[in-house]
């Protein structure tokens, strides 16, 4: 399997009025195999939309090469720039965006009327898009008179009626209600394993890209912070911002003084746990709430039950722990009274650097451009 997208050194500028020039997307280099599911994963202003918008041929780059399929796509020192409708993409964004005049027949035949298609290919491609799409016998209905999962059917089936080697979708599945969501996934996933398309999607939820992905690419502030397979993002990540980007994070301010890690605030009792070699006198601890051992036996840390909640398929407990208080969920077997006096131990936690407070302002900040 060769590599069907490769962005080399991909930069974007923008000129802004009150904030002057933002660099949204900085030195991108990615290589998106055939036939992969490859997810652009971050918060609003990270640069995913912009990099996807330039893939599309929509965005022109600052700086860097865009290849798609081994032809040469986006260069700016070659001056070089195929229009959208030349790259062979299909694309499903947020908004439905069919056509409401045009009946389902006529939305998904647009593509191949610009194409020049004649009307007996048109007939069965866009029968066949229909079939795969579950919207067969609906050809003559307007999209007004269907729901939100079939708007997004009609976009779908448009997308894959060209027969694309690359499907590029952005934020498709915002739109519709938890449970549609859910379903459509899996039909993406049944389109692509038919068709054998490679997909780009750009997503803000952690959990929809964890399920359709092959890889991900998490990015903050226009730059790349990790790209691996779901598994090993969510169980190694690089830094603090992907810890707590994906799935429930729960972080400890850390002192290392004479050998021994005390929380941040409370020094006159030390947390048991193995310091690793490269670390600093202040450190943050990381890991997931319900990796954390919360028990009555006293060679944890000593504290107690602040406050307790009942979830559905879980407890959670908040513990201080020096100023700060710790999120720890157990199964509800394991029950704590309010107050009540606990020890918590960390299993195998991550570590990193202590907080950057300047990356939390320029991220808030490139949110509102």
């Amino acid at each position: 399997m060769g590599d069907q997208i490769v962005l080399r050194n991909v930069t974007k500028r923008f000129s802004t009025k009150t904030m002057g020039d933002i660099v949204a997307v900085d030195n991108f280099n990615i290589n998106v195999k055939e036939g992969e599911c490859f997810s652009f994963l971050g918060p609003s202003g990270c640069g995913k939309s912009t990099t996807l918008r330039m893939i599309a041929g929509f965005e022109d780059l600052s700086e860097g090469e865009i290849e798609l399929c081994g032809q040469l796509v986006s260069s700016k020192s070659k001056n070089l720039y195929v229009p959208p409708e030349k790259r062979g993409l299909g694309m499903v964004f947020q908004a439905f965006a069919v056509w409401p005049h045009m009946n389902v027949f006529e939305n998904v035949a647009f593509p191949l009327r610009i194409q020049k298609v004649n009307n007996m290919d048109i007939n069965q491609k866009v029968a066949e898009a229909l079939k795969h799409t579950s919207l067969t016998g609906l050809e003559k209905v307007y999209p007004s008179e269907l729901s939100g999962g079939q708007q997004q059917r009609i976009a779908l089936a448009r997308a894959i009626v060209t027969n694309p080697k690359v499907m590029l979708l952005d934020e498709p599945l915002s739109n519709l209600d938890p449970k549609l969501r859910e379903s459509m996934r899996f039909e993406i996933k049944a389109l692509q394993r038919k068709f054998n398309f490679t997909i780009i999607f750009v997503t803000h939820d952690q959990s929809e890209a964890m399920a359709i992905s092959d890889r991900m690419m998490v990015c903050d502030m226009g730059k790349i912070m990790q790209i691996d397979t779901p598994e090993n993002l969510y169980n190694k990540p690089v830094n603090r911002f992907v810890h707590n980007f994906l799935g429930e994070s729960t972080f400890v301010e850390v002192v290392i003084k004479d050998g021994k890690v005390y929380p941040k605030g409370h020094m006159d009792q030390n947390i048991n746990i193995n310091i690793p070699s490269n670390a600093s006198n202040e450190m943050v601890i990381a890991t997931r709430p319900n990796e954390i051992s919360l028990t009555k036996e006293t060679d944890g840390f000593k504290t107690h039950i602040e406050k307790r909640t009942f979830l559905t398929d879980r407890t959670e407990y908040l513990v201080p722990i020096g100023g700060q208080l710790l999120k720890v969920q157990t199964p509800h077997r394991i029950r704590f009274e309010q107050n009540e006096e606990c020890f918590i131990k960390f299993v195998e936690p991550m570590w990193y650097e202590a907080d950057d407070k300047e990356a939390e302002k320029e991220r808030h900040k490139r949110q509102l451009i």
